[in-house]
């Protein structure tokens, strides 16, 4: 008899232990999320997605939202689920702005199918809001701001090419960075820029949008960003200073500390190929942008 209500009260005690555990990230950090989900291929909740985010915003007219991040599943061209997520992101957007209050410095991020981390698809289309709840408002400032690391000056990093680290095919940027340490470059091809200019393509917002959403998530993640260019001898307008310039600025506008981002142009000195390139396959490869891992 004593043995069994030993056993009960032990058992007892790990679930409050677990619950416990559970809710720890909720009540420490302050930041509540809710997830909708979307029909194959829409980006309009149906009924009873709707009926529950409506019931959402009638229980957070005083809470305040902080980012809404949209994702597809892996059906469909990577450009058709790219707009796609953005489409879900502003459809959640336009529900919530006049009901619900949004912080200043909102992020509205868009992965497209890079968000796609379950193997069931259908849990892969959809789009997460991230909030506090009235009764954290008062601790606003301290639950969000993030407290400023001091680098260390002197500590010398050895760069690691990507290719060294040997990471899964397929990998995605979150993973890739997950899987590495200091030093380890890593090289965003889908950041693109026009011709002869600083000035970011469109198409390069996805994959500067989960860069934010990478640095917004891990914030003792410190990068250098690295511009390299093509197809000249020698790079005199220091273009690829201004380019990695460009990347940290939009970065900084959607409120990540300049103190995480390093900027340094490489020119025409670390391409993959020889100049002048045999193709434009070369030379894509050699105007490219890559980040360093310095902190994590």
């Amino acid at each position: 008899m004593v043995f069994n209500l030993i056993f009960v009260k032990t058992i007892y005690m790990k679930s409050i232990l677990a619950v416990a555990f559970f809710l720890l990230p909720f009540a420490f950090f302050g930041q509540e999320s809710v997830s909708f989900y979307f029909d194959n291929n829409k980006s309009e909740l149906n009924k009873v997605e709707l009926a529950k985010l409506n019931t959402w915003i009638l229980a957070n007219k005083k809470s305040k939202i902080l980012s809404i991040t949209g994702s597809t599943d892996e059906v469909g061209s990577s450009g058709y689920n790219d707009t796609l997520s953005q489409k879900r992101v502003d459809y959640i957007f336009n529900k919530v702005k006049v009901a619900v209050k949004i912080r200043e410095d909102f992020k509205s991020i868009s992965l497209g199918e890079k968000g796609a981390k379950s193997k069931n698809k259908a849990e892969n289309r959809r789009a997460i809001i991230v909030f506090l709840q009235e009764k954290d408002l008062a601790k606003e400032a301290e639950l969000i701001k993030p407290k400023v690391v001091e680098v260390p000056k002197t500590t010398e990093i050895i760069p690691i090419e990507e290719k060294d680290m040997n990471f899964p095919e397929g990998a995605t940027l979150e993973e890739k960075v997950e899987l590495s340490r200091p030093g380890t470059l890593i090289v965003l091809p889908e950041i693109q820029f026009y011709k002869n200019s600083f000035g970011i393509m469109p198409s390069s917002k996805p994959s500067i949008d989960e860069l934010i959403y990478i640095l917004d998530k891990n914030p003792n993640l410190r990068i250098e960003i690295q511009g390299h260019i093509c197809c000249v001898t020698q790079d005199h307008n220091n273009l690829s200073l201004e380019r990695a310039k460009q990347i940290r600025r939009v970065l900084v506008s959607n409120s990540i500390r300049q103190d995480r981002l390093v900027v340094k142009g490489f020119g025409v000195s670390k391409p993959k190929f020889a100049i002048p390139e045999a193709n434009e396959e070369q030379a894509l490869a050699n105007r490219r942008v890559e980040i360093m891992i310095l902190q994590k």
